[in-house]
């Protein structure tokens, strides 16, 4: 009788598993992945309600209230930090509440559920951090040797070094007075802030890849990037272009009406043209015709990008439009923070990006948006700082 509502629950999953992909495979953006994950949630938290029900609790209201606050914010607004921290939170919860219904019920699919959890939870706390030293070494050694040598291409070297210094920092400092040891707590905690920051963030960037616009837009606002010998498109900067082509074409297979391509990028003091000029060539020589691309060569910055496009819509459609920008995948969720700033009302759609330098990229995307809310992290990073020297001068002259 305990496995009876397992095998119910295990036909009526496998049957919507099929089904969903049945489903998606009919449509012209069918992403079975992200749609049979979505089931995949919904089933499990509808057999843990109905368990929730025969027993008489309502623990599982917990999670569901932060995965409902979650959905509500995501869809109000996906251009939003917070998004990361309500959906971190569900996750966090949801956990806990795995935890104490397998206490109660000793559900077998929970419990088999929980263990994977944990299984992945210890070795990522017992072994992680060595190994994300590892592979940090060993991706600024791949980005070293494939791309330029600045400092934007250092930042996974620059914190593997970090992380070294804090993985080694027991033995130094057993060579240092205890005030000192007080003092040295500051780069754990200000790293333990930094870390907690760096993942909400980076929730809601892997979250925004699963962005699916509708086949019904009146614009593509392509975001530029540097040229090649100052004239040339870039592979990163193809890679944009051709997102929004793939999307242009879709959109007309599946509503005979196309979007226009609107090419956003400035002349820098070492190109030799604008780079939205280069980047409609490049269109031009995929198929797009000339009259369905647009161009803003006046922008020097993604904030600019937005605002300037804003302009050139604006004076073509005053009615009102719908719009979407294409970007690598790294960057959209920053690109969507400054299409807030500037009044857009788009999401993005992101282009791959070679797997080596992700890393690197979304380190370098999130120091950007450090920048952006400095205010904020100052004074959080201030108060720990003045916390431990107080404790440290404690430790000097009261012990």
């Amino acid at each position: 009788m305990v496995f009876a509502p397992m095998l119910i629950f295990g036909i009526i999953y496998f049957s919507g598993v099929f089904a969903v992909q049945k489903y998606r495979r009919k449509k012209d953006d069918p992403d079975i992945f992200f749609f049979e994950s979505c089931w995949t949630i919904f089933a499990l938290l509808i057999y843990l309600a109905i368990t929730e029900i025969r027993t008489g609790s309502f623990f599982i209201l917990i999670p569901v209230a932060f995965g409902s606050l979650f959905l509500y914010a995501y869809r109000k607004n996906k251009h939003r930090l917070i998004n990361g921290l309500l959906f971190n939170l569900f996750i966090l919860s949801f956990g806990g509440y795995l935890i104490i219904h397998l206490m109660r019920t000793e559900d077998p699919l929970v419990g088999g559920l929980l263990a994977v959890l944990l299984f992945l939870f210890f070795a990522v706390l017992l072994f992680g951090l060595v190994i994300l030293v590892v592979f940090l070494y060993w991706n600024s050694l791949v980005v070293f040797r494939r791309e330029s040598h600045s400092i934007a291409n250092l930042l996974t070297l620059i914190l593997a070094v970090v992380l070294t210094i804090f993985l080694f920092s027991d033995v130094l400092l057993q060579h240092f007075p205890e005030w000192v040891n007080v003092l040295f707590g500051i780069a754990p905690v200000s790293l333990f802030y930094l870390f907690f920051v760096f993942l909400n963030f980076l929730s809601v960037s892997v979250l925004y890849q699963f962005n699916h616009p509708h086949y019904d837009q009146d614009f593509i606002i392509v975001l530029g990037a540097g040229l090649i010998n100052g004239e040339t498109v870039s592979p990163l900067l193809a890679q944009r272009i051709n997102k929004a082509i793939d999307f242009y074409h879709l959109q007309f297979q599946a509503k005979k009406q196309a979007p226009r391509l609107l090419m956003s990028g400035g002349q820098g003091s070492d190109e030799k043209v604008p780079e939205a000029i280069a980047m409609k060539d490049y269109a031009i020589s995929q198929g797009i015709p000339e009259g369905e691309i647009l161009v803003e060569a006046n922008s020097t910055t993604t904030l600019e990008n937005m605002k300037f496009a804003k302009e050139v819509m604006d004076s073509l459609k005053p009615q009102g439009y719908k719009a979407i920008f294409s970007s690598n995948n790294y960057h959209i969720f920053r690109a969507g923070l400054y299409a807030d700033q500037a009044g857009v009302n788009a999401n993005g759609i992101g282009a791959h990006t070679a797997f080596y330098y992700l890393p690197n990229a979304f380190l370098r995307e999130f120091v950007a948006i450090l920048f952006m809310h400095k205010k904020r992290h100052i004074i959080v990073l201030s108060s720990i700082i003045i916390f431990y020297i107080i404790a440290a001068l404690m430790q000097l002259y009261f012990t």
